[in-house]
Formats: C-alpha cells, structure tokens, sequence
C-alpha cells in the first residue's frame, strides 16, 4: 500500500473546499421549505461523492489503502448517526428553529475539520510511541457501547448543562440573551455583548462532536493508522451531516434497533483495537462485519415489531380522532419558555390547534397546562425519532 504523496493532499483539499462551498451556496437553500426527500437526496449525494473518493484512493494507492477508507467511512459514517440525535436536542433545548438550524450545523462541521485534523495527529502519535494506549483506548470504546444503548438518556444531562440559557456554564465566559436575534451569534445590546441562542446552540455541537471524536477516532484509527485514509475518511463522513441530519429522525423512526447495531459496531472495534496484537483482522474481514452489524439492524427492525408499536396496538382506540384539526406545529419552540427565558426538555404539539409546549418533564409542563385551560386532549411529539400521539382524556397513544 502507497503512501499518499502531495498530490493525494492537495486534490483532497482542494475537492473538500469545493463541496463545501457546494453545501453553503446550494445545499442549504431553501432550509425553510426543507423536507425528508430533500434532505436523503442530498446525503445520498454526499455518500455517492465519498465513495467515488475511495475509488480514486483505491486506483491511485492500491486496493488495500481503497478497501481501509471505504471501511473507515462506514464505521464513521455509522457512528455519527447517533451524534445527530444529540444534535436535535441541543436545537430543542435552545430553541433555534429550522431555518437557523443549518447555519449552526454548517458552523459546527467547518469547526470539526479542524479539531478532527487535531485529534487524529495526536491520536496516531500516541499510538505510535505508545503502543499500550490501545487498551485504554479499547476501554474507552467500551464504554461508548453501552452509551449508545443507553440512547440520549445518557447524554441529556451534558446537553441541558450546555444549554440551559439560565445557567449554562457558556454564562462564566459570556453573558447570555434568551432571544434570538435573526442569524447572529453575538448580539449587542446597550453596548455589551451577549451570546444568542445560536451561539449557545453553535458551542453545544462543537462540544458534543468533540466528545463523539474522542469515541469515533479510536474506533478507525483500530481500522488503519494512515493520517491520510484516517482524516478523508473522517472529513467526507462529516461534509455530510448537514444533510443526513434531515433524516435522522426518519432513520430512527424506521430502524428501531439502530442503536443496538451502532453499539455492536463500537464493540467489535474496541475488541480488533485490543487484539490487534494477537489476532490480525484485515480490512476486508471488518468491513464485511460492519455490513452485516448494519444489515442485521436493519433486518430486525423490519422483521421484529417495536415494543411501542406492540402497546399501541394493545392500547384501547382514542375516541377523540375527530379533533385532530393540524399536523404541522406552529413553531419549534415553547414560546412561553422563552418569553419566561426558561428552558425545556421536550417539545410536544397539539394536535387541534398546534401550539407547541414544552413536557411534563420539563420546569414548566406548559403542553399538559394547554390541556387544562383549552381541553384539547390530543398532542404528539415534535422531537426527532419519536413519532407517538397521546390523548389525555382516554390516556392511550394512538
């Protein structure tokens, strides 16, 4: 297997900088009209364009350097699905709406580049010099496992001391204003200058994807420890959050054991980390075994029902359907957290008139407070990945 030379780096660069001026000047137009097909056309895009990148690698630095990035891109690409649920609650939290959703995320992977290119010299390095990190880094992944099964339960206390515009530690640097103002990070106000829920929303997402590298990096570098094959890898799997971020919600909602994959994933690359000593397993091994982890996810969330599809078909029928007036939300915030500069856990909907309010799990429970003083008794989530409906009234999801 070739090393790659200057003209492998600088064709890279020079076809990230333009993808990424594609993905500014094109991709994210037309955010406010922004729809599920839009956004699995644009990632289907991104991964077209990645795995024609591999080809190039594979024709210029031989099959093997070709078959290692494909392998890296798939494992890191996997991963990151998870990272974007993590991204939705930080906008739920913060309250940024779709249309400036984008702006952060665009933000957000222009920062990555650089933390990535960071991390992943500092992580070959030490790897080289000394070996022994393998097992702790193998631990690490470990424990990203079980993470991910956990799901964003085991994130959510991060992400609300992040973003709570109260009391985020964000505050000790820079004051905080609890309104939006347009696509700014930074608004001025009588002469100071206070950090927007944008910008709050922009330090949540650098933050969780510098967390997510701290697991993801050693997952590839247990692949190969080339710098180059490392950071392509890791760079097109990143040029297209943005778009995947759209479907993320979808992916969930259809693949109910995804994150049960995304763990085994995490578990069989802490394991060739450890043994990488002992037993040798090639690229063409691993990456047949992370198809098949992704396969067999895929695979059972088709064939095996959800528990919350069981309990809703075992649930008694709604008796209320015939006030279900809006399907779309007025907004995706809770207008009366804000006004209050408070913030909330999650969003749900109602389904009669469409005002948003935050849940019971919130400080404020402003959804079930609608009930009380309109009785509208449907409502439903507007959080990504959850599509469950619930009427108070009957107490049954339908």
């Amino acid at each position: 297997m070739r090393e790659a030379g200057w003209l492998e780096w600088s064709s890279f660069g020079v076809l990230v900088a333009a993808l990424l001026v594609i993905d500014i000047a094109y991709a994210s137009r037309g955010e406010r009209g922004r729809s599920v097909r839009k956004a699995w056309t644009w990632s289907l895009i991104w991964i077209g364009v990645s795995l024609a990148f591999g080809a190039w690698i594979a024709l210029r630095l031989g099959s093997e350097a070709g078959l290692a990035y494909l392998t890296a891109y798939v494992l890191e690409k996997s991963l990151s699905i998870d990272n974007l649920a993590v991204f939705a609650v930080v906008f739920a939290q913060t309250g940024v709406p779709p249309a400036l959703q984008s702006r952060a995320l665009v933000w957000g992977v222009l920062g990555a580049l650089v933390m990535r290119a960071l991390l992943i010299a500092v992580g070959i390095y030490v790897l080289e010099r000394f070996h022994w990190l393998v097992y702790p880094f193998g631990a690490l992944l470990a424990y990203a496992a079980v993470q991910t099964l956990r799901g964003e339960a085991g994130k959510r206390p991060w992400v609300e001391a992040t973003c709570a515009l109260c009391s985020s530690w964000i505050s000790r640097f820079v004051p905080i204003v609890g309104q939006l103002h347009g696509e700014r990070f930074i608004a001025r106000i009588d002469g100071k200058r206070f950090a927007t829920p944008l910008l709050v929303a922009l330090i949540a997402i650098e933050s969780a994807d510098l967390v997510f590298a701290v697991d993801s990096i050693p997952a590839v570098l247990a692949v190969t420890r080339d710098p180059f094959l490392v950071y392509s890898s890791n760079i097109f799997a990143l040029l297209g959050l943005r778009a995947l971020y759209g479907v993320v919600g979808d992916l969930f909602a259809r693949f109910w054991y995804l994150r049960v994959g995304l763990a085994a994933l995490l578990g069989f690359v802490a394991l060739k980390l450890v043994l990488s000593d002992v037993v040798h397993i090639p690229s063409t091994l691993s990456l047949a075994i992370i198809v098949f982890i992704l396969g067999t996810a895929g695979l059972a969330s088709w064939l095996l029902p959800h528990r919350s599809r069981g309990a809703a078909a075992a649930a008694s029928a709604c008796s209320h359907l015939d006030q279900v007036q809006v399907e779309e939300p007025s907004g995706h915030a809770c207008l009366q957290c804000v006004a209050a500069g408070d913030t909330w856990t999650h969003l749900r909907m109602c389904l009669t008139c469409g005002q948003v309010g935050c849940c019971d799990d919130s400080k404020n429970k402003h959804a079930t407070a609608h009930f009380e003083a309109t009785g509208h008794p449907l409502i439903r989530s507007i959080e990504k990945g959850e599509s469950w409906r619930w009427c108070y009234v009957d107490r049954v999801d339908f």
